[in-house]
């Protein structure tokens, strides 16, 4: 017989069934200092890999960043020479002759170009045909160093902005007596490091006195092979003809075209075709835009350079996907999600490429340094240069270590954890 519950007893609690399977616990967030710590594990376990990784994308970094650094400081020693120099130089100088013969400038030439009204100053050289510069008379007569013998005005340098590197320049005095001023690649060629009363040359068979040394003349290349002496003792020991060979003039910035296109005809009004024209910082700015091109196939090669690199990087990812079999299934069998092994190798992809492009951009920056240095120019090294140099890298490695990054999070652990 059941037992009848008391009568002041309360009503009979059932406990109730649950409606279905308790949930899945959820998987440990991540945290980005826990996923960089992970990342870096593999870079840790294996430092020498790495740092070959990380070497192929700092070459390639390092190669670009120091192209542009070095083209940008020679650009900007090409603009401090400029300002310097003056971009209103013109130049004439004599052509041929309709019959192919070596045309002459009237001896006129210098004073009717010097009365255009906006030229604010003119000088000139008249080569010596004929005369050769030895540094001994034992010299044979074929060994001429291809130096000449110009006859220049005491005003050239002025002109010309050229600077001494030693001694002096020719003035009055010295202009009429057997002195010379030497271009910076006579001297050298003639082995002559101090001018002095002591040290001469012989000049057309005549000894001449070295007064000065010249530094290099950018917009007058011709005089850094001559030995300069003055008009009169030129005509008077040299048989110089007075006809000039070249002649230099300042114009004012806003008027050198419309000088430029009246010289030739003032400076030889009976034959203007006979003249030539030039403005000496064209032929620098030409020289500038060939550098131009040979900086665009530098780059390229650096470019190439990346590419081996990133194709580097993701060399060692695969071959640490499949060396780190283990611990992949080792933390998906701990509860680590797809997501979690594939943002753990790429961040590890991500942190050699964002090293080789730090170091890289550094390296760039360094030899770029340490070679404007050694000629003498001015450092420059473009701002978007260097954050390129750092941005570009992490963007290779993503694309290098996506494949890997997918393929270790497609592996099954039980796949992982198998013996081979």
């Amino acid at each position: 017989m059941a037992a009848t519950p008391p009568a002041n007893a309360g009503p009979v609690l059932t406990p109730a069934r649950p409606a279905g399977p308790p949930p899945p616990p959820r998987p440990a967030r991540l945290r980005p200092a826990d996923l960089l710590r992970v990342g870096a594990t593999g870079m840790r376990a294996r430092p020498l890999r790495a740092f070959l990784s990380a070497l192929g994308i700092s070459i390639g970094i390092a190669a670009m960043v120091a192209v542009v650094g070095v083209s940008s400081s020679s650009r900007a020693e090409l603009d401090r020479a400029l300002a310097a120099l003056g971009t209103n130089l013109l130049t004439v100088s004599r052509g041929t002759t309709l019959t192919g013969e070596q045309a002459w400038l009237p001896d006129t030439a210098e004073t009717m170009i010097g009365r255009i009204g906006p030229v604010r100053a003119v000088s000139a050289v008249g080569r010596v045909d004929g005369a050769k510069v030895y540094r001994t008379g034992r010299i044979p007569e074929v060994q001429t160093n291809g130096l000449a013998v110009y006859a220049a005005r005491e005003d050239l340098r002025d002109v010309l902005g050229v600077r001494l590197r030693l001694g002096a320049w020719l003035n009055r005095a010295t202009a009429r007596y057997p002195a010379t001023v030497l271009g910076a690649t006579a001297a050298a060629r003639l082995g002559i490091g101090h001018p002095g009363p002591d040290t001469r040359v012989l000049a057309g068979g005549v000894w001449f006195t070295v007064v000065g040394v010249l530094r290099p003349a950018e917009l007058a290349p011709e005089l850094d092979t001559a030995a300069l002496v003055g008009w009169p003792v030129a005509a008077d020991r040299l048989g110089f003809d007075g006809h000039p060979t070249m002649v230099y003039a300042r114009a004012a910035d806003d008027q050198v075209a419309a000088v430029r296109d009246v010289l030739g005809a003032t400076a030889n009004p009976a034959a203007p075709n006979e003249v030539e024209v030039s403005r000496p910082s064209d032929a620098l700015a030409a020289r500038q835009a060939a550098g131009q091109a040979f900086t665009g196939l530098l780059l390229g090669l650096g470019a190439v350079a990346l590419l081996v690199g990133g194709v580097g990087v993701a060399n060692t990812m695969v071959i640490s996907v499949l060396e780190r079999r283990a611990e992949i299934g080792l933390r998906r069998s701990l509860g680590a999600t797809r997501g979690q092994v594939r943002a753990q190798f790429l961040t590890e992809s991500l942190l050699l490429s964002a090293a080789g492009g730090v170091a890289g951009a550094l390296l760039g920056a360094a030899l770029t340094a340490g070679y404007a240095a050694y000629q003498g120019w001015p450092v420059v090294v473009p701002p978007w240069a260097l954050l390129g140099g750092v941005a570009v890298p992490p963007a290779i490695g993503a694309l290098a270590g996506l494949y890997p990054a997918l393929r270790a999070a497609r592996l099954p652990p039980t796949e992982a954890l198998a013996v081979p």
